[in-house]
């Protein structure tokens, strides 16, 4: 129901002075304390995960093709199953090519004749020139002849050792293990004329890779981070990497960081990653899109702060809100109505890091032994009087298998759905 203009008056003039009071270090008079749920700051340890998304690509990948031409007689494999590297795949049409391996057979055989002739016509010149019943020119066609044979030899047995080739060729068989798709022809079809032509895909799929991205913003501030000491970066080969995949569920084989691009790719503004994780089942398939969670630093001293204690205010700054003691001018305690020291909300300007669960990493603004607000804060304006209890609920981080929230330090903490709420004080 809208409000009365009187009635809202009236709250404006009760609102600056309970502001004004709070300018003179003492609670306001004659306003009931406001009841607010408090968490104590403690530092503690956390890992710094990042969910990035990403795809799923083979680690070994071959496009089996026709390397000689001729007719495919039939297909060996079964689509879709898994196969081992020398697997025979497909049979094309041997007879030209064993025609062809005889022919230059016959060819070797003819050469190393006219090569035994040279030879012994060579041999018999030799003593012959010595004395004088040859010519040496005739002695010296000779020798050049018997070089020709041997040489004709030579190239006779190079093309026996392509027509052997050409006829292993019409075995079409696996260049790798993996699993193999569907077939792009079928018995009967022309291939190899003219290009080689695809036949079928092979996939090595354990393991598979996982590649993603991370915006060089993020890694700048991740860096600063470990400039100031705030974080500490992971050992990459220790660094613990996890998928969640297209459903939400979290893959149960945990995979490892192969390498960070030195590079960026200068139409996103993105450095290139990659994981490697176990597929022993299968379950993982090329093209699926993914989120890749990245374990990149630990806060060894980190302040966290439940996401639904943060707010916004019309300046765009994040804050929380906080209890701390009332006091007077003199910098002494004021004491309640009870003879009990008060207590009066504060807000406390903030800088975010990293999303952590449904926690943020405090990087500025906060302290160990601050009572930060979780519920009842929209209650507690500046310098209003509180009466703070334990706040008892979940603080955890995000375990394995719980989906971390994404955000840029900083930055994201405002733009989060779940983050930092509009201030209505």
């Amino acid at each position: 129901m809208p409000l009365s203009p009187a009635l809202k008056t009236g709250l404006t003039i009760a609102a600056a002075l309970a502001l004004a009071a709070c300018g003179n270090g003492e609670p306001p008079n004659g306003m009931p304390p406001v009841q607010v749920s408090t968490l104590t700051l403690q530092p503690e340890r956390a890992a710094v995960v990042n969910e990035l998304p990403g795809r799923l690509n083979p680690t070994r990948e071959a496009e089996v093709r026709a390397r000689v031409a001729g007719i495919v007689l039939e297909r060996v494999f079964t689509e879709g199953r898994d196969v081992e590297a020398g697997d025979l795949l497909f049979r094309i049409d041997p007879a030209p090519f064993q025609a062809e391996l005889d022919a230059a057979r016959a060819a070797l055989e003819q050469a190393e004749a006219d090569a035994f002739q040279a030879a012994a016509l060579a041999r018999r010149y030799e003593p012959l020139v010595e004395a004088n019943a040859v010519s040496r020119q005739e002695f010296d066609r000779a020798q050049a002849a018997d070089r020709q044979a041997r040489a004709a030899v030579s190239a006779a047995r190079a093309r026996v050792q392509t027509a052997q080739i050409n006829l292993g060729h019409a075995r079409v068989t696996a260049p790798i293990s993996g699993r193999i798709g569907r077939a792009l022809v079928t018995e009967g079809a022309l291939v190899g004329q003219g290009a080689a032509t695809p036949l079928a895909h092979i996939r090595q799929l354990d393991p598979m890779y996982a590649d993603f991205s991370q915006s060089t913003a993020e890694l700048s501030r991740l860096q600063r981070a470990f400039a100031d000491g705030a974080i500490a970066r992971v050992d990459p080969d220790t660094a613990r990497v996890e998928l969640v995949l297209e459903d939400g569920s979290v893959y149960p084989h945990a995979g490892r960081l192969l390498f960070s691009d030195i590079s960026v790719d200068p139409g996103t503004g993105q450095v290139a990653l990659r994981g490697e994780f176990p597929n022993p089942t299968g379950a993982l398939l090329p093209g699926s899109y993914v989120r890749v969670r990245l374990e990149q630093a630990s806060a060894g001293e980190a302040l966290l702060v439940p996401k639904q204690s943060v707010q916004r205010n019309a300046g765009g700054q994040t804050h929380v809100t906080v209890v701390e003691a009332a006091v007077g001018e003199d910098g002494q305690p004021v004491a309640g109505p009870d003879g009990q020291p008060a207590r009066v909300a504060a807000h406390r300007v903030v800088r975010l890091g990293t999303s952590l669960g449904n926690r943020w990493l405090v990087e500025d603004g906060l302290a160990a032994g601050d009572e930060v607000v979780v519920e009842g804060f929209q209650r507690a304006a500046p310098g209003m009087p509180v009466i703070a209890q334990p706040w008892t609920g979940q603080t955890a981080p995000a375990a394995p298998g719980e989906a971390p929230e994404q955000a840029q330090p900083g930055v994201d903490a405002a733009a989060d759905p779940t983050g930092p709420a509009d201030d209505e004080a």
